[in-house]
């Protein structure tokens, strides 16, 4: 009599315990700020990062571990965890499952056409299934697909469409935070439960470390190996052309970055990655000596007086004439870069609705902007090339 209760009683916990995992293998959620658990670390679980400062991806036994660190402007000590499993295998005990994510990603929402790059290059673009300003996607295999209506256009933050989202029903949504207020259309969303995971790659500082974000991509798509053979490609190609440049200047080109707006400069600070860029291109930034996690507002007039020194003047804007610049402020015609035309800006590879290639395959591939801007500062190291990114505004 003991021996059937006991072997009753055995069953019903088994089946207790496989309905609970059968439960978190269908119950794919977001990414989250806690963890509720310890982490049991095997011997290949070291941070695979090497240079980006605001994401971790951590190998264990039987899962992936996914940190996003101070995922928008201004978050201080913000970490949002999560956690891939493989399809078809058991999450281990103790994960919460709203912070399990599934992978392979089947299906996914971008919030910004800069993940259409390392998604491409991945060979993965056929999981896009919806994109944030889908106007804007550079590339022409994505708009294709875009205008086929295979990628639908979701909105952005006040303007989410979250009933088109939770009808798509993605694996995960991708989204970027600006700043905390971020985090409140984020809430509806899980509230929704759609999936959800940051990508900081925006705030990173330096040029490699925006391309190792593709490292979070292979981890989600599980296409680890590509993902590192294609950033230590591009790693080495940087590093190259930068020992290269260092090597070969003996002078560095005071450079001016922006066009002001309503009579507000908003100045990119010397830690911000395309600072990090004119200094590997052998050129001085005029804030170089400048620290901060946003762009700084100066009035136009210190701008000015600051710049009247500049050899160059570069990411003027949206603007493809001189007559633009003039057209601000005819001030800004009086600055010698102007007056020799030394006047170049990052928008050479554009669509017609605005859709710049800078901002979508620049992220992936900062060596070539780096030689674009290696090639203007400095056209004796490279007499035969045209720049790719960037073009002569005349």
């Amino acid at each position: 009599m003991n021996r059937m209760k006991l072997s009753s009683l055995s069953i019903r916990e088994i089946l207790s315990r496989v309905f609970y995992l059968a439960l978190l293998l269908i119950t794919s959620g977001s990414c989250s700020n806690t963890t509720g658990r310890s982490d049991r670390q095997n011997s290949a679980g070291s941070n695979s990062i090497a240079v980006a400062k605001r994401i971790s991806i951590e190998k264990f036994n039987d899962y992936t571990k996914i940190t996003i660190i101070n995922p928008w402007q201004g978050a201080d000590h913000v970490n949002m965890t999560c956690f891939l499993v493989k399809r078809g295998s058991i999450p281990p005990p103790g994960l919460d499952s709203s912070m399990i994510i599934m992978v392979p990603v089947r299906s996914i929402v971008c919030m910004s056409t800069t993940h259409v790059a390392m998604i491409t290059a991945l060979g993965e673009d056929q999981t896009i299934a919806g994109m944030s300003g889908t106007d804007f996607i550079y590339s022409k295999e994505v708009r294709d697909l875009a205008e086929k209506g295979l990628i639908r256009d979701v909105g952005y933050e006040a303007n989410l469409n979250k009933e088109l989202i939770l009808k798509i029903n993605p694996d995960i949504t991708m989204i970027y935070g600006v700043g905390s207020e971020s985090s409140g259309y984020v809430g509806k969303l899980q509230e929704l439960g759609i999936r959800v995971i940051y990508n900081a790659d925006y705030l990173e500082t330096d040029p490699l470390g925006k391309a190792e974000w593709i490292k979070l991509f292979g981890a989600l798509y599980c296409r680890e190996d590509l993902a590192d053979s294609l950033y230590n490609a591009e790693a080495q190609k940087y590093n190259d052309l930068k020992s290269y440049v260092s090597g070969n200047i003996t002078t560095r080109p005071v450079v001016l970055l922006g066009l002001p707006f309503k009579d507000t400069w908003f100045v990119s600070p010397g830690n911000s990655f395309i600072s990090s860029l004119i200094e590997a291109a052998g050129g001085e930034y005029l804030w170089k000596e400048t620290k901060s996690s946003v762009s700084m507002p100066f009035g136009l007039e210190n701008v000015y007086l600051k710049a009247i020194k500049a050899d160059y003047w570069l990411n003027i804007g949206t603007v493809r004439s001189r007559n633009e610049i003039s057209a601000v402020d005819p001030r800004l015609g009086e600055l010698e870069c102007f007056k020799k035309g030394n006047l170049y800006n990052n928008n050479n590879r554009v669509t017609k609705e605005g859709g710049n290639d800078f901002w979508e395959s620049g992220t992936l591939f900062p060596h070539i902007i780096l030689k674009d801007l290696a090639s203007i500062l400095h056209p004796d190291l490279f007499p035969d090339y045209t720049p790719f990114y960037y073009r002569k505004i005349n």
